[in-house]
């Protein structure tokens, strides 16, 4: 169940397909994302140039404000796996401008993904999350895995 600042609409953002034009806001958005990684702009602008034109394995969007600011996005890839009997998505990215959180941005771009996931025919979505597992559960979702990690240099 959402919260009431989640279920006002009179502020509502919009939610579309991120465009090339993105991509100066949500790469100042990505440095906002508390990760293991510090964001590469090359690297970086030739993965945004692929998940914008991506359309069958990548969801890349983005939430803006009625003055046109992009306030947050997410980035959610899909793929069939074996156990799940079809197509099943993971949210990898999700960040929401720190001016503007639990002001609903986020919540919105969630039910955008889990609407673009149902058209897609997708069995289900998965999430990491480390320090937002009461947001997620707030939405419905559910623990059910550890998530490990090993990275390559």
């Amino acid at each position: 169940m959402s919260t009431t600042a989640d279920t006002s609409h009179a502020d509502a953002p919009a939610i579309r397909a991120a465009r090339p034009e993105d991509a100066e806001r949500v790469f100042f958005l990505l440095k906002q994302l508390a990760a293991s990684y510090a964001p590469d702009r090359q690297t970086f602008d030739e993965s945004f140039a692929f998940l914008v034109d991506d359309e069958s394995t990548s969801v890349l969007l983005v939430a803006e404000d009625a003055a046109g600011l992009v306030t947050g996005y997410a980035l959610t890839t899909i793929t069939p796996l074996l156990y799940t009997n079809g197509r099943s998505a993971q949210l990898q990215e999700l960040v929401v401008d720190h001016h503007v959180r639990g002001s609903g941005v986020g919540t919105a771009l969630i039910e955008a993904i889990e609407a673009v996931c149902r058209d897609r025919h997708v069995s289900q979505l998965t999430v990491a999350s480390r320090r937002s597992a009461d947001f997620y559960e707030r939405l419905g979702y559910r623990s059910t895995a550890d998530f490990l990690k090993k990275t390559f240099d």
